[in-house]
């Protein structure tokens, strides 16, 4: 590693292992310029390290064991998962040919929530947050969107966004589906107990889903609303990398990487280090 001169005010200069490269005009810089690991005082390795065990991860890694794994802060090592999380974000295709669309809901259970909590509401999803979700039959891909209500209009308007007018689509009864625009509409009927009928069923979404319930309730117990969609990418992106090589699935997640940031303040709507990041 390059020695580092110490200038009056105490400051380090020269370079150092994250920024190995000296340019006349911005000073220090490294490859890491312009992606999500930009400004990171991480050591690449750990990088690598927290890459790897995010990516082959079936349930997801956890901040507290990131931290005693890397020998780093908890803080630390929740910011490099959201900002490896955010590298699986962006895949928006238009899917073609037979697709499922679906929805579920994510929360915590009313019998576990304290008194002055609960919401004491009759129907289930009632203080639960969205998740609308779309699976390519023939690619075996998928994409989820939280969204923040489950009526025609907005759940119309994700299956519009990622499935192309001559596709045939395959959903629940829910009157939300009712008048999609695809040339081919066809529902299964869950409220008399029919779960497929022929090639009519949504029961291919639910490999997505149970792996992201796995993740909820087995590795990190509680998701907030706000932070749910960067849980709900790295779902979808691992799901949709599941049959690649490690080392292909760790590359693509790296090429993700570039062009994004992701600052402490854009998850805490605050500048400051604070703990009101989720696990």
């Amino acid at each position: 590693m390059p020695t580092l001169r110490v200038d009056q005010h105490g400051r380090k200069q020269g370079k150092s292992e994250s920024r190995p490269y000296n340019c006349r005009d911005c000073q220090h810089f490294s490859a890491w310029i312009g992606t999500v690991l930009e400004r990171s005082r991480v050591p690449l390795r750990k990088w690598l390290f927290a890459l790897y065990l995010e990516t082959t991860s079936l349930k997801g890694v956890s901040s507290m064991k990131l931290h005693r794994d890397l020998k780093v802060t908890q803080k630390t090592a929740r910011f490099m998962l959201y900002r490896i999380r955010e590298a699986f974000g962006g895949f928006n295709p238009i899917f073609d040919g037979p697709t499922e669309a679906d929805e579920a809901c994510f929360g915590g259970k009313e019998s576990n929530k304290h008194a002055n909590k609960k919401l004491r509401a009759v129907r289930g999803p009632v203080g639960k947050t969205a998740v609308a979700d779309v699976r390519n039959r023939t690619t075996g891909q998928v994409t989820a969107r939280v969204v923040e209500k489950t009526d025609a209009e907005t759940l119309q308007g994700f299956v519009t966004d990622y499935i192309a007018e001559d596709s045939t689509v395959y959903t629940d009864e829910a009157c939300a589906y009712k008048g999609l625009p695809q040339r081919y509409h066809e529902a299964v009927r869950h409220s008399v107990s029919e779960y497929v009928r022929e090639q009519t069923h949504t029961n291919g979404m639910e490999s997505f889903r149970a792996s992201l319930r796995r993740g909820y309730h087995g590795t990190y117990y509680h998701i907030s609303a706000k932070h749910l969609q960067s849980y709900v990418n790295k779902f979808a992106g691992r799901h949709n990398l599941r049959r690649a090589d490690t080392i292909d699935m760790m590359a693509h997640v790296a090429a993700g990487m570039v062009g994004k940031r992701l600052m402490y303040r854009d998850l805490t709507g605050d500048s400051k280090m604070s703990s009101g990041l989720q696990p």
